[in-house]
């Protein structure tokens, strides 16, 4: 199949999915072409069978903003006619979805009719979805989508309960490539920071407030007066500085690292001890499963679709959001009981092999067949 991926090509979790996702169905003999602003940050080099269509746009003095939706949809059309793709896959509900509307619309104007599907992946439901601005918008974009999938079963439940969607919604969990995202020996990486044989706690994420970055920092507070531990963060965004902040005013700032924005990922949760997500708002938990598959218990919240994943009691513990305590008192919990901890870090990486690529990939193939047939058969 030749297939047009459309996504935004940040470090976000859609954007990540996106691109594993079309990197996974080139290497099983699909033709893949990204359409986006940037190439994606995991696109990093030459791969047979993916091609990428930059999206660029014009300014022009009468826009105060330049019209991104509009040189969007002139880039696919020109994608879809000219690569002659079979379908286009978009990733995120706002303006992905809006636009290939656009888009398909235009085409079958020539003749040419692209089945596309839209795949949410949570804040595009949770936060910019539920703004009243855009609810018709996304409401409507679903709705004339020819296949729609969620990554979790949470994140189905609250689309139907927020919008009315009559279109059937087919749960297609994220996935882990685990060539990529495995436990590896990196004890001389380890003990350059652990040098005393601390503990290593890591949380990634984008630093927005949804994330409660703060309740990662009060919880490593709680566990260092326990167990001898330190700190990774890993990411960038709007509360870094707040976070910063804070470790200095809690007197951790020694204990904490702030790494930023980091492609190898994977080295940084090989070396660690235990997962931190204690998210708002989570629809599937995507850099849960990857510090699952390295071998990592996670302590999370129980918000969106992170049950689902992290099982509690069994591959880490969830508690209400906010639960601090709590989660410090998991964390010790974990990290002093050396027989549980390995149980707890075996449970995980079993958890995470149900997510392997291997065993998503033909799922979304398999859906690419249904919704293709069915748009021959319209025509």
């Amino acid at each position: 199949m030749k297939i047009g991926i459309v996504c935004y090509p940040t470090y976000g979790g859609s954007g990540v999915v996106a691109t594993e996702l079309g990197l996974g169905l080139a290497k099983r003999g699909h033709q893949i072409h990204f359409i986006t602003y940037r190439r994606p940050v995991r696109l990093t080099t030459f791969h047979e069978n993916i091609f990428f269509h930059e999206v660029s746009g014009e300014d022009y003095p009468l826009f105060e903003y330049t019209p991104y939706d509009t040189a969007l949809a002139s880039k696919i059309i020109d994608v879809v006619k000219y690569e002659e793709l079979d379908l286009l896959h978009v990733h995120y509900a706002i303006p992905h979805a809006t636009v290939a509307y656009l888009a398909k619309k235009i085409l079958l104007q020539e003749g040419r009719y692209i089945p596309v599907i839209t795949t949410l992946h949570g804040t595009d439901i949770t936060l910019v979805g539920s703004n009243s601005t855009f609810a018709p918008v996304v409401a409507f974009s679903i709705n004339k989508s020819d296949g729609v999938t969620s990554v979790s079963e949470n994140l189905k439940q609250q689309t139907l309960e927020t919008f009315k969607i009559d279109k059937e919604i087919r749960v297609i969990n994220n996935f882990i490539d685990f060539k990529r995202f495995k436990k590896l020996n990196k004890d001389h990486f380890k003990m350059a920071i652990a040098p005393h044989g601390e503990k290593i706690l890591v949380h990634t994420s984008n630093f927005r407030k949804v994330k409660r970055v703060e309740d990662v920092i009060y919880t490593f507070k709680i566990v260092l007066e326990k167990v001898p531990s330190k700190l990774l963060l890993v990411g960038d965004g709007p509360e870094r500085h707040r976070c910063e902040e804070l470790c200095r005013q809690l007197g951790l700032y020694s204990e904490v690292r702030f790494l930023g924005k980091q492609n190898a990922v994977e080295e940084l949760l090989a070396v660690s001890d235990l997962f931190l997500m204690p998210s708002e708002m989570e629809s599937f938990g995507l850099a849960a499963l990857e510090a699952m598959a390295c071998q990592l218990p996670v302590i999370s919240s129980n918000a969106g679709g992170l049950p689902e994943l992290n099982i509690h009691g069994v591959t880490g513990y969830t508690t209400d959001v906010g639960n601090v305590g709590q989660m410090a008192e998991y964390a010790i919990e974990l990290l002093s009981n050396e027989e549980k901890y390995k149980q707890f870090r075996a449970n995980a990486l079993a958890r995470a092999a149900e997510f392997d690529i291997d065993k998503i990939l033909p799922q979304y193939e398999s859906y690419y067949r249904e919704v293709i047939d069915k748009a021959l058969y319209r025509n």
